[in-house]
């Protein structure tokens, strides 16, 4: 087994085309042709885990935070990035970071915080959803063809629109054309105009499965040159984006919220604006440095934001509207160890997958 299956299957949960513009989620180090021996999942790729990883047999190291985020000049071993580097290239370990794409997908960092601190599951909903992120295909077909051509193109990925799968519109028509000398058309005669009873369909879907939706279309669509068009919508897509929000099951004391949260996530400590609330039960999660989302989740009528990094200044800007938390940015998003463990366990079950016994939170508490 390559190590490029491994890299292909998360990358179908949570493609490198949603990472934030200023990320480096992918491979870092190694080849995706190298045969894997074994995975080791950690937080951030240190030298200490490229050591457990030598040690124990394990070539891949999956991380959520990437050890390079911008170019490397030099790679002379001066700081822990270029030692790292080195180190995993020496010993042929390969590195894989999948960090922003993971936030901004459903069933990645953020949902695992909502489902940590105990909000229901049926009203989450993206905190900040990213637009320019959906396509409209229109594409005109004989009527004869129509099941067979949106059986194809829903199989991978076309008519997906939030909890709904199989969507599409028609709209039925006449289409005209002359074929002209070197064609071999559907129907018609060369030199000839011919009509066509044709129906219109129109289908919304990810940009990231544009290719394989469009080859879909080709292979199963009867005309040797298929009239479509491919439009970038400026739509919001409801499930893709930054942070989460949701409810408790009921409203609950404010003070006794955020201690449960403090316990559920393993925070030494909690930093939080005052609470001038006495119950809570919206709930905005955004894991890593997520106070970019305070304006959204203050918008959203969220009682509470929880994420982390939150700069002295930066609390002010709550004013009392809501409950700004900081849990530490570590520990907002150290559980994404035991989550992709999880994914590659289920997925990939003969090979061992390996939590790093590395606590590579730079922050201590005393």
């Amino acid at each position: 087994m390559k190590v490029k299956e491994v890299i292909n299957y998360l990358e179908q949960l949570a493609p490198k085309a949603y990472q934030e513009n200023y990320d480096n989620a992918g491979l870092i180090t190694g080849s995706m042709d190298m045969e894997l021996k074994g995975t080791m999942v950690c937080l951030d790729s240190t030298e200490e885990v490229i050591d457990e990883a030598i040690e124990k047999g394990a070539n891949l190291v999956i991380a959520h935070h990437p050890i390079v985020f911008s170019g490397i000049k030099q790679l002379n071993g001066k700081n822990y990035v270029e030692r790292t580097v080195i180190k995993a290239i020496k010993n042929d370990i390969a590195i894989y970071a999948i960090h922003t794409n993971l936030d901004n997908v459903r069933g990645g960092v953020n949902e695992e915080i909502a489902d940590r601190i105990g909000l229901k599951k049926e009203k989450r909903k993206i905190l900040m959803p990213k637009k320019g992120r959906l396509m409209k295909l229109e594409v005109y077909v004989p009527h004869d063809h129509v099941a067979n051509l949106l059986s194809a193109m829903w199989d991978k990925g076309a008519g997906q629109i939030g909890l709904y799968d199989e969507c599409s519109y028609r709209l039925e028509g006449r289409g005209t054309y002359r074929p002209l000398i070197g064609s071999d058309p559907y129907s018609g005669v060369v030199g000839e105009r011919s009509e066509e009873q044709e129906t219109k369909l129109e289908l919304i879907f990810s940009d990231v499965y544009s290719s394989s939706v469009l080859e879909a279309m080709h292979n199963a669509h009867p005309y040797e040159s298929v009239a479509y068009q491919l439009i970038r919508l400026e739509n919001s897509h409801p499930e893709i984006g930054s942070g989460l929000v949701g409810e408790l099951p009921a409203k609950m004391d404010a003070l006794r919220f955020l201690e449960t949260v403090k316990d559920v996530m393993g925070a030494g400590a909690l930093k939080h604006t005052e609470i001038h609330k006495r119950s809570v039960e919206k709930i905005a999660v955004l894991g890593g440095s997520g106070v970019f989302g305070l304006g959204a989740a203050k918008a959203e009528g969220a009682d509470v934001l929880i994420t982390g990094d939150v700069k002295y200044h930066e609390f002010f800007d709550a004013e009392n509207d809501i409950i700004l938390v900081d849990i530490g940015h570590y520990e907002s998003e150290a559980f994404t160890q035991q989550l992709l463990q999880g994914i590659l366990a289920e997925k990939f079950p003969k090979f061992a997958h390996l939590l790093t016994g590395v606590n590579t939170n730079p922050v201590k508490y005393l």
